[in-house]
């Protein structure tokens, strides 16, 4: 390896990023620069001297992952994205927080390179490193150390482990041994309300030994690059255990005003304190400061080292006989050529729950589909993501791909969102869908990261039955809809779901699949799913036109015979994507709603949202109730008499 920085260009290069971490957020009159100020040493030597990065290949697949997990700080990433050459410039750190710009208020994966994942919802970064470190862990099992073996970096502050996300991340990690997983607690002792003895007094060390980790108060060295180092690759040594390294810092060092101060989380500081601060580094008082010698300097130790690293890591990869057609399958997270073949069908008439079909699915595409990893919050059965023959994903068995994530909904979701994130594998995660409530954020950050995850959810309406309104959720739906960039796709029967399926992993971002526990007739040929909606029953000249998803389609089907036979023609559309319906051309989706025809719409939800495609709508805009599943979709009006009484007198309306 290169030789690293001497000690003066290493001073020279943490004064640089503390400058910028005081002048951009001043020019942008936003930004939070305490906290990048304190820990200018240690970026600095995670990407000079530890990490195995490359800048001229930020997606190198055995490329070490760095996550900010307290990415209010981001302006510290991107200091070490500029002087790493990443391809930030100078003009970038002064357009920070900036429309368009390249440097937003928090990191931004996709939209800067080097930043691996979307940070800034304290805990969910440090989570996500618990789920890269799964992925790699998978990968090392699965291709071998000589294709992959590397580390996950993440730096956590207080408020990242007073959110519960990190209670079950932690808890995840430990229980796996992943030690390939190190994180830097950022112990400052600030939070914006200020001295953490306001709210927090957890022995955090404690904490994380007894989830097994491996633990090591690295005390006062936050400003001793060699101390960093070394406490770094001590705990890099580890290996059977994660390690938590306690690095007690100082919020704004070395401001002579604002060290240690609350008030330096997130206002900037003025200009005389800003000068104060340069004064006592030494360096000049511009804005910017960023020596053209020096800057170079950096980016081409960085490039050396990155090179050689990856030289090295191809060089092993070549020799190591891969299979290149698994591996890239991996790695687009999609199916082998001919993987559509193996896909089951179902025939007309056949009654089976969506949460079954799913699980037909997957097991059908173990073989072809390599990357699939699926898993369950303590539902791994009940959900459909049992996947056949498996070795359960443990410590032992790195390469098993059924992982067991136990009753840590809003951990595993952003477990996964970190396993799509690091790329060779396709998470897919199963749960009630009334416990979205858990795992909501996970859910938004993979939509808003575009990360490919399958979020499966069962259990989709009242008719679970006798757990009650508890556990039926008859609003989530709308709040799934109403997520941008994610995949939605309540499927009408088994052959829509294993469409559903193929949608999925075809598709370049999040997936949620919200599916049955009640039998459903299958009533399809799943080809709704490819245009978001089709007519399922074709009336020549219908009165009117009713839309369902889910188990309702079938009910649909049913009660358009008995409108049929009282001399009402009735169509049946399966609507089991909005998001994909309305990317269709408007001429298509005034072919399933004819103008004129009136439109029914019928959902065991909320009706919320439907009215822009239908006229009226049959739905749950009321808590749901405990008894049999039937009977409570009976007593709250979704059923067939219903459908016919409604859809008889809109029909009457048309004129």
């Amino acid at each position: 390896m290169p030789q690293t920085l001497t000690p003066e260009l290493d001073q020279k290069a943490i004064s640089l990023i503390r400058g910028f971490a005081m002048d951009a957020p001043l020019k942008a009159k936003s930004g939070h620069q305490g906290t990048a100020m304190a820990l200018a040493p240690l970026a600095h030597v995670l990407f000079s001297r530890v990490m195995r990065h490359n800048p001229a290949d930020p997606h190198w697949p055995d490329r070490d992952r760095f996550i900010l997990s307290n990415g209010h700080a981001s302006i510290l990433q991107y200091s070490m994205l500029y002087l790493a050459g990443y391809g930030l410039e100078l003009d970038d750190i002064e357009a920070f927080r900036q429309w368009g710009s390249a440097t937003p208020g928090h990191p931004e994966v996709h939209h800067t390179a080097g930043v691996e994942v979307t940070t800034g919802p304290l805990g969910q970064g440090f989570a996500n490193a618990v789920g890269m470190a799964l992925a790699e862990r998978h990968l090392r099992g699965q291709f071998g150390a000589e294709a992959m073996q590397h580390h996950t970096f993440v730096i956590a502050g207080d408020g990242c482990f007073m959110e519960g996300v990190s209670h079950e991340a932690a808890s995840l990690a430990g229980h796996q041994r992943l030690g390939n997983l190190v994180c830097i607690y950022d112990d400052n002792h600030i939070t914006i309300d200020g001295d953490t003895a306001l709210a927090y007094s957890d022995d955090v060390g404690k904490r994380f030994e007894a989830y097994g980790w491996h633990v090591e108060h690295l005390g006062e060295v936050a400003d001793d690059a060699d101390a960093l180092e070394a406490g770094l690759r001590r705990a890099m040594a580890v290996g059977d255990r994660p390690s938590l390294l306690i690095l007690r810092s100082h919020i704004a060092a070395p401001s002579p005003d604002l060290t240690d101060d609350h008030r330096a989380h997130g206002n900037p500081f003025t200009p005389e304190q800003i000068s104060r601060t340069k004064a006592v580094m030494g360096i000049p008082d511009e804005p910017f400061w960023a020596p053209a010698a020096l800057v170079q300097t950096y980016r081409d130790h960085c490039a050396a080292r990155g090179a050689q690293a990856q030289a090295e890591w191809q060089e092993r990869f070549d020799a190591a006989g891969v299979d290149q057609v698994v591996w890239d399958a991996c790695w687009g997270a999609t199916g082998v050529p001919g993987w559509l073949d193996a896909l089951p069908t179902f025939a007309q008439g056949e009654s089976i729950a969506t949460r079954v079909a799913i699980e037909k699915a997957f097991n059908a595409s173990l073989d072809t589909v390599p990357g699939l990893v699926a898993g369950a919050a303590d539902l791994t059965g009940n959900t459909g993501t049992k996947l056949a023959g498996q070795s359960p994903a443990t410590p032992n068995t790195p390469a098993g791909r059924q992982v067991y994530y136990g009753i840590r909904e809003h951990g595993m979701g952003s477990a996964m969102v970190g396993m799509a994130l690091h790329g060779g594998v396709l998470p897919a995660g199963g749960t009630f869908f009334v416990f979205l409530d858990y795992m909501r954020p996970p859910v938004r950050l993979a939509a808003l990261s575009g990360a490919k995850v399958i979020f499966v959810f069962t259990h989709d309406s009242v008719g679970v039955g006798e757990d009650g309104p508890t556990h039926q959720p008859v609003e989530h739906i709308a709040t799934l809809r109403a997520i941008p960039q994610l995949q939605v796709i309540r499927p009408a029967d088994a052959n829509e779901t294993v469409a559903a399926w193929r949608a999925a992993v075809e598709h370049d971002g999040p997936t949620a699949l919200v599916l049955s526990r009640q039998n459903i007739t299958v009533c399809t040929d799943g080809s709704a799913v490819v245009t978001g909606a089709g007519v399922v029953l074709a009336a020549a000249a219908p009165a009117v036109v009713l839309v369902a998803t889910g188990s309702e389609v079938s009910l649909c089907v049913e009660a358009a015979g008995q409108l049929a036979a009282a001399g009402v023609a009735a169509s049946v559309v399966s609507m089991p994507s909005w998001d994909r319906f309305l990317a269709q051309p408007v001429e298509y989706q005034r072919s399933l709603f004819p103008t004129g025809v009136p439109v029914l719409s019928v959902e065991a939800a909320v009706t919320f949202g439907w009215a822009r495609f239908a006229d009226e709508s049959i739905g749950i805009d009321r808590f749901g109730a405990s008894a049999p599943g039937n009977v409570v979709m009976d007593e709250l009006g979704i059923n067939i008499a219903h459908v016919v009484a409604r859809a008889t007198a809109l029909a009457s309306t048309k004129g």
